[in-house]
């Protein structure tokens, strides 16, 4: 099934001061010089999807500098007719989420009601940064269409953190014990087990996606191999909160469970990061976001809207191939894709049998209401 974006407007969201642009169902350019705000409007439908921007968790460093809110809003055509979503935020005050002037009590609820894809330059940081940035990549796909799995996160960490409170008083008064823990251990033991068993379960789905992919990119020899590492592979989780008590109390906090996992990129046996060449760990990274926007889609029989930030100066030729080849089959629904040079995406797109439209923007001359050029190609 398909649904696409049909509008967008902005007020003060990061360095837009007011922008409103109609899109089409299929291929949106944003074209401009760096600078101008075009990965903006990505993380903007971003917000519009998920409740929150792909590269900053605060919120509030979203707001235009010297404003007090930000507001998104768009239009979703879906099978059913149109939804109007709406994404506020203010200084000082929780944000606010809503679908046709209703408002969520729980952003949750609309998480997975329209699926997003995005791949980016900054999911390099997938593989060079820490364990922590995998763990919320993996628990931001899976999150999109299982709303127990949310749930059972949600909960995890709202215990977790209360276990954390209690153990780091005992490392700065002295004494406590294992049973003083037991009804948080309780609560980890039970949403940490869902956690890990559905995470194991949907790596079983996704890994198969990512090899096949990076064949079909790279058409070299390497192998490449995605695997998930939980310390509950080996140890209940019970036990392992018991094993680790005297180190979680001298540590002020919890040391073992599921907020601990990770994921091992690896080619030809070996660590990605250390081996893989940038082009290598390139294929790779866009190969991981192909295999999540399949898997996304047979999981919420959704066409997820797909944003390629500055993908296409990024990648080699036969890459770029292989991605408009898809775009050519029309694997994917509403597509948007950011470039500093419109001749290039012209060049590129020219011949798909696809409705594509280009928005251009330039420092003099923001993408405002007034202000917008649409050439359609």
């Amino acid at each position: 099934m398909r649904f696409h974006l049909a509008s967008l407007s902005l007020l003060h969201f990061r360095n837009h001061r007011e922008a409103e642009v109609d899109l089409g169902p299929e291929v949106n350019c944003f074209v401009g010089p760096n600078g101008v705000g075009k990965t903006n409007l990505l993380d903007a439908v971003h917000y519009l999807s998920l409740a929150k921007s792909y590269f900053d968790p605060v919120d509030t460093h979203n707001i235009l500098h010297g404003e007090e809110l930000f507001m998104v809003q768009g239009r979703m055509h879906t099978a059913d007719g149109e939804d109007a979503i709406l994404c506020s935020v203010r200084s000082g005050q929780r944000k606010i989420l809503s679908r046709n002037k209703k408002e969520y009590d729980r952003l949750a609820d609309h998480v997975g009601r329209y699926p997003v894809v995005m791949i980016t330059p900054y999911d390099g940081q997938l593989i060079l940064e820490g364990s922590e940035v995998r763990r919320r990549f993996l628990d931001g796909l899976i999150a999109q269409f299982d709303r127990t799995y949310l749930d059972a996160l949600i909960r995890y960490n709202r215990s977790l953190a209360q276990r954390n409170t209690m153990l780091k008083h005992f490392a700065e008064m002295g004494g406590g014990s294992l049973d003083q823990l037991e009804a948080w251990d309780e609560q980890l033991i039970q949403h940490g087990g869902t956690v890990f068993e559905v995470r194991n379960a949907f790596m079983q789905e996704l890994v198969p996606l990512l090899e096949r992919h990076y064949a079909e990119i790279s058409a070299g020899p390497e192998r490449v191999a995605l695997a998930y590492r939980s310390a509950l592979d080996a140890v209940p989780m019970r036990d392992l909160l018991r094993q680790a008590w005297d180190r979680d109390r001298a540590a002020g906090h919890t040391t073992q469970g599921v907020h601990k996992d990770d994921l091992l990129f690896t080619i030809n046996d070996q660590p990605l990061k250390r081996y893989g060449s940038q082009g290598q760990q390139k294929t790779y990274l866009i190969a991981l976001k192909l295999a999540q926007f399949d898997l996304t889609q047979v999981r919420s029989g959704l066409r997820p809207i797909l944003l390629l930030d500055d993908i296409f100066d990024k990648i080699d030729p036969q890459r770029m191939r292989h991605l408009l080849k898809l775009l050519s089959d029309q694997r994917f629904g509403q597509v948007f894709i950011t470039d500093t040079d419109a001749s290039r995406l012209h060049t590129a797109l020219d011949g798909l049998d696809l409705d594509v439209r280009f928005f251009h923007l330039d420092h003099d001359r923001p993408l405002t209401r007034e202000k917008v050029e649409r050439t359609i190609a």
